[in-house]
This record gives structure tokens, C-alpha cells and sequence, in this order.
């Protein structure tokens, strides 16, 4: 047997048996959540909470103060943020933001395609913010939050990987086997994070491209059409794919030729994301 067999079967092994590690929700989001989810939370008492996290303080008062929420006035405490984005935002945002501790690591080849993946991640949430605010009624900071997460099932793959040092010298052999498995597992991870109904099914649903669940859109169709449409002709690893057959882009009432790239407004929206979550 193969050392890439040998590593396939071990991986779904796991799987199937509930072996495999999976990572934990950090510990500022799980407490933001919790007091998120209190009826009787406020701006005053969930400023309090984040602001045990300096940094992920500062960088909800940065969106706050973003052109993405248009803010007439400038806001310098985290209250007034949280006041202007709404607790349900917040609360998704800091769940977002908070995960980028995790795709990190200390084996420098496993380290790169963590940091890549949260790179591409940025880009999918902030074009899927952008099609939420255009193209549905569905929540944007929902949306954004769905983007983000949409890759996590690569962290467990990962952490195995690094206990087999071979099977990182071979790159093509372990993309595929992530491309394979990273759905099933991102929906495990999701189902033990407790993570909204809506939202479990993003990471295996975003690239099941003939996915039709009915006539209204979902998450799951926001986050495929932003996936889409996150890769360069240069980049694309779906080449051969027939957009104009993606239930997904009707469903968002968008063109399968429309890129938002291409679109002024839509293009300078998603520029303005990523800076405001970066």
C-alpha cells in the first residue's frame, strides 16, 4: 500500500470512528458568544468581554469605522462599535475574526497553507458579504462569518499531515485528498462548535456546484458563488466549470458573466471588506 493510501485511510478512518482531533472554538469567542446569547446582554457588558482581547478589540472598532458600515462619524471605544454594528454582527464578527490564531502552526510548510487558506477564506467572506448585502435578504455579517469558516476542515487534515512528515513533500497527493475530505470534516467541526443550523452545511454544500436546495437562497449558495468567484483565470482550480449551470448564481439572481470584480461598485465593496477584516 501506498504512504498516500496509508494516509487517506487513516484520515477516513478517523473520521468514521470520531478519532480525528478536532480543534476547539477559541476561548475569547466561545465567552463573546455566550454573553452574545444572553437576553439581557448589552453594548456596555459585551464591550467588556472583548475587550479582555486587545487586539480583537481594536480590530471590531476598525470595521466599525470602515466604509463598509458607512459610519458618519467616527468611533473610538469599542461600546460605540458594538452599538453601531449591533450585537448579533459583533458577535459573528469576533466569532470570525477570532479563528485566525488557529490557522497557524509551527512546521513551516503546514504554517504556509494555513495562512493561505485564511487568506483565501478573507477573500470568500468579503465577497460574500458583499452578495448578501446586494443580491438576498439574507444577513451579511452571517454571510461573512460563513466564508470565513468554510475551509476549517483543512486544520485537523493538516495537524495529521504534520505527524507524517512525507506526506507534506507531496503537495498535489495532499490537495486532493483535503479537496476530498475537508467538507466532510469542516461539518463535524461546525456540528461540535454548535454553529447555526443555516451554517453547517457551508463547508462540504460551497462546492457542490449543482447543490439546489429551492427556490430561495442560503448561505451555502452565497458562499459558492463567492467561491467562485474568488479565483483569477491563473488560479482557478475549477477550469472546466460551466457557471451557467450553478442553480446558486439564479438563485442570487446573479449572471453567471457577472464577476464582481468586474462591477465598480461591487469591486470597490469587497476591496473595502477585506481591508475592514484583515
Amino acid at each position: 500500500m501506498s504512504l498516500e493510501q496509508e494516509f487517506l485511510n487513516e484520515l477516513i478512518d478517523a473520521i468514521k470512528h470520531d478519532r480525528l482531533t478536532l480543534p476547539t472554538l477559541p476561548e475569547v469567542a466561545l465567552k463573546i458568544r455566550d454573553a452574545a446569547n444572553d437576553p439581557e446582554v448589552n453594548s456596555s457588558t459585551l464591550s467588556s468581554v472583548i475587550g479582555q482581547d486587545a487586539a480583537l478589540a481594536a480590530r471590531i472598532i476598525k470595521v466599525a469605522n470602515s466604509p463598509l458600515l458607512r459610519g458618519a462619524v467616527s468611533v473610538d471605544n469599542l461600546q460605540l462599535a458594538i452599538t453601531r454594528m449591533g450585537i448579533n454582527f459583533v458577535r459573528n464578527l469576533a466569532t470570525g475574526l477570532a479563528m485566525e490564531q488557529m490557522f497557524q502552526a509551527t512546521h513551516d510548510a503546514v504554517d504556509k497553507r494555513l495562512r493561505q487558506s485564511w487568506e483565501h477564506s478573507l477573500e470568500v467572506a468579503s465577497i460574500s458579504h458583499v452578495l448578501a448585502s446586494h443580491f438576498t435578504k439574507l444577513q451579511p455579517d452571517q454571510a461573512t462569518l460563513a466564508g470565513l469558516v468554510h475551509q476549517i476542515g483543512i486544520l485537523p487534515i493538516l495537524t495529521l499531515a504534520e505527524d507524517n512528515p512525507e506526506i507534506l513533500e507531496k503537495e498535489e497527493v495532499l490537495d486532493k485528498i483535503i479537496d476530498r475530505l475537508h467538507g466532510k470534516v469542516g461539518t463535524a467541526i461546525m456540528r461540535a462548535w454548535e454553529f447555526p443550523k443555516e451554517l453547517i452545511g457551508v463547508p462540504a454544500g460551497c462546492t457542490n456546484f449543482s447543490r439546489d436546495s429551492g427556490p430561495k437562497a442560503d448561505y451555502i449558495d452565497v458562499v459558492t458563488v463567492a467561491k467562485i468567484q474568488s479565483y483569477t483565470e491563473d488560479n482557478n482550480p475549477y477550469p472546466d466549470l460551466d457557471t451557467s449551470q450553478i442553480p446558486a448564481f439564479v438563485k442570487l439572481g446573479l449572471s453567471h458573466e457577472v464577476d464582481v470584480h468586474h462591477v465598480d461598485e461591487l469591486a470597490e465593496e469587497v476591496e473595502g471588506a477585506k481591508l475592514a477584516f484583515a
